[in-house]
């Protein structure tokens, strides 16, 4: 995990003169309810059926509605404004300059496809010059330096144990499907995803010179020793205990256990100075150093050629490009390849994001919205001390490290006070590919530079321009870009119900990852450090064992369940994200209302906007593919979930004991 370092800041109390303005914003009208279903069966349909069932997934797209989707209009907002900067006279060295001429370099696919993959060429050259393990480790990390990485995952980022400094890390990495699961899996599904993993690997061999015969071999020996690495793995699930993952170990430690691997030649390539590495999953290391010997070196040179053409496929010519949709098509259920200018507007993102972000800020994120977003994020803030004070199973000198914990939490919303700087990397209209390649280049050198410095308090992990937000342990600090305060989530315009129950909801999701299954781990200044009495740890872990239990019982596709330990951390912020909003919007003068707006009571707007804001529809495999690997439930149960442990939804909707999402008080789960 990238991180950041916290800021410390007092508990902001929302001044009343403030809240009389917001209250005077227009109430929207909320369509799309369908009235004749019963909103205690399945409130996510009751409200929004009348769209799911009308709507049209695009040919380019796995889904469609709020969520991870609205990026889609939002790269063609994007778009808009790259082919505009693109097509001007800009100065060379300018942020115009480098955004507009990386946009045009990846339009321009007449020139990419005459090139061919001659760009990769002398990648695979140089993978053809291994003689050795040393020759073939220093391959892997002179690689990972300019984006192409393989069996190596290294990056600096803030000591877990000592939040305020940078350490080097290193992670499991080496796999070409999305996860270790998928090599064990023999249910149908997953078969046909594996088929279609070899038959591009295959494809990619191919496109490279290899008869159909020899390249069917090499994809069959890639996956071979892709599976070998992949039993090394842990589990995402396994991956969420925080403790076990944090594994300081000295460097000449790991040089006498990984001889093979020779981590102080690695580090020297790296141009890495130090004496200690994190190895997060340690297990990984022990299975690659003994790989590095029993896989031959010639196999090891197909493995690193498969993993190089799949790395750079979208970046080359069109058969490159094809072969990697028809592979990425099995699995999300996509049935169209995306436009060239989407693709380019999320390369742009991707690769110069804090330049791009500033020319999206200034056209699409007024300061007065950034305002209002503040207020809103001090007032759930403030709701959620209150639930605190009020928590029956903890102690108070829990409570009181809980209430400073919250209190320090750094609050970033729109987009960084400091933005990036890119004059390290060069672009030239002409060569796409090596334009990636010098920003990858220059990323690495960025986040190099940290190692062994004090964390930068200022840095963002997400571009302004994403529909997103984060909450980031470590840093203690939650995080809202410009692109997530937009509608469904937030509405400058809007009254505060329909923006406590969206945005709100979202305020309160990320306040609570910090008490989740993992950021209750971490202390009030971003270290892994208990602040806990020990018995009200306990009862700590029993509520979030009633999250998981409850959430393994939803049913997703025929028989397949949410994973509810994977998804523990999401789901208990939903359910505290749901109530603390609610709490927040009764301080406000609509909230202490009760007059209808259209059909609606203010209570009723509050979770009708909750369940607008997860309005989304996606492909069947997509949604496997969610299921399988994404740590947040799917939309349905985003709603339905938080909702049926909520008793001021069930007065609001008069849900009664024979409603499907009826629990039993006694069994609703509250934990903050």
């Amino acid at each position: 995990m990238r991180k950041t370092i916290v800021i410390l800041l007092g508990l902001l109390s929302l001044a009343s003169c403030k809240k009389e303005e917001t209250a005077e914003k227009e109430f929207k009208e909320i369509t799309g309810v369908d009235h004749n279903l019963k909103p205690g069966d399945n409130f996510f349909r009751y409200v929004n059926a009348k769209w799911y069932d009308t709507v049209s997934i695009p040919a380019t797209q796995a889904g469609a509605g709020a969520y991870m989707f609205m990026n889609y209009p939002q790269r063609l907002r994007l778009q808009g404004i790259l082919d505009s900067v693109s097509k001007s006279e800009n100065t060379k060295g300018s942020i115009a300059q480098k955004v507009g001429d990386f946009y045009a370099s990846g339009m321009d696919t007449a020139t990419i496809n005459k090139r061919g993959f001659e760009p990769v060429k002398p990648v695979l050259n140089g993978i053809d010059k291994i003689k050795d393990i040393p020759s073939l480790m220093h391959f892997v990390t002179n690689n990972m330096i300019v984006g192409n990485g393989s069996i190596l995952s290294f990056y600096v980022g803030p000591d877990d144990k000592n939040s305020q400094m940078n350490i080097a890390h290193a992670n499991q990495t080496g796999i070409g499907l999305p996860d270790r699961d998928y090599y064990f899996s023999e249910d149908v599904e997953t078969v046909a995803i594996q088929q279609a993993y070899k038959k591009y690997l295959s494809s990619l061999f191919r496109l490279t010179g290899s008869s159909e015969a020899e390249a069917k071999e090499k994809a069959d020996l890639v996956y071979d020793i892709d599976k070998q690495i992949a039993q090394s793995h842990r589990t995402r699930i396994e991956r969420r205990d925080v403790k076990a993952n944090y594994n300081k170990m000295a460097v000449s430690d790991l040089d006498e256990k990984h001889p093979n691997i020779a981590w102080s030649a690695v580090l020297d390539d790296l141009n890495a100075q130090t004496d200690s590495i994190d190895v997060g999953q340690p297990e990984y290391y022990d299975q690659l150093n003994s790989l590095l010997k029993t896989v031959p070196l010639e196999d090891w040179k197909v493995y690193l050629k498969a993993h190089t053409l799949q790395n750079y496929a979208d970046n080359l010519s069109k058969p490159f490009v094809d072969a990697a949709f028809e592979y990425s098509k099995v699995i999300s259920g996509q049935a169209v390849q995306k436009t060239r200018g989407e693709i380019m507007a999320s390369a742009v993102d991707d690769y110069l994001g804090e330049a791009l972000g500033q020319l999206y800020v200034k056209k699409y994120f007024p300061e007065e919205a950034k305002e209002r977003m503040q207020q809103l994020v001090d007032n759930v803030q403030k709701a959620y001390a209150a639930r605190i004070d009020k928590l029956e199973w903890m102690s108070d000198s829990t409570k009181l490290k809980a209430k400073e914990k919250l209190a320090a939490i750094t609050k970033k919303i729109g987009y960084p006070d400091h933005w990036k700087e890119y004059n390290n990397v060069t672009i030239d209209s002409n060569k796409y590919f090596e334009n990636i390649v010098s920003a990858s280049s220059a990323a690495y050198q960025r986040n190099l530079e940290k190692l062994g410095k004090p964390v930068d308090k200022s840095e963002w992990f997400t571009t302004p321009s994403t529909v997103t937000a984060y909450n980031n342990p470590s840093a203690n600090e939650i995080v809202f870009p410009a692109g997530i305060l937009q509608p469904p989530y937030f509405d400058n315009e809007a009254d505060d119900a329909l923006n406590y129950g969206g945005i709100g909801m979202v305020i309160g999701h990320e306040l609570t990852h910090t008490f989740d299954d993992q950021g209750a781990q971490f202390d009030k200044e971003g270290n892994v450090k208990n602040w806990w009495t020990d018995s009200d740890y306990e009862k700590f872990k029993s509520k979030i064992q009633q999250v998981i239990d409850q959430y393994s019982e939803f049913t997703v596709l025929d028989s397949l369940h949410i994973k509810g330990a994977m998804t523990v951390g999401e789901n208990t912020a939903d359910i505290a994200g749901v109530a603390v909003a609610y709490d927040a919007f009764k301080m406000t003068k609509e909230g202490k209302d009760s007059t209808k707006i259209g059909d609606f009571t203010p209570d009723q707007r509050f979770f009708l906007s909750v369940a607008k804001i997860w309005r989304v529809k996606m492909k069947d495999e997509f949604l496997r593919l969610w299921i399988n690997n994404n740590p947040h439930s799917p939309p349905l149960w985003r709603v339905n979930g938080p909702l049926m442990n909520n008793p001021h939804f069930y007065e609001a909707f008069d849900v009664k004991p024979e409603d499907s999402l009826y629990v039993a008080e006694e069994d609703r789960i509250v934990i903050w």
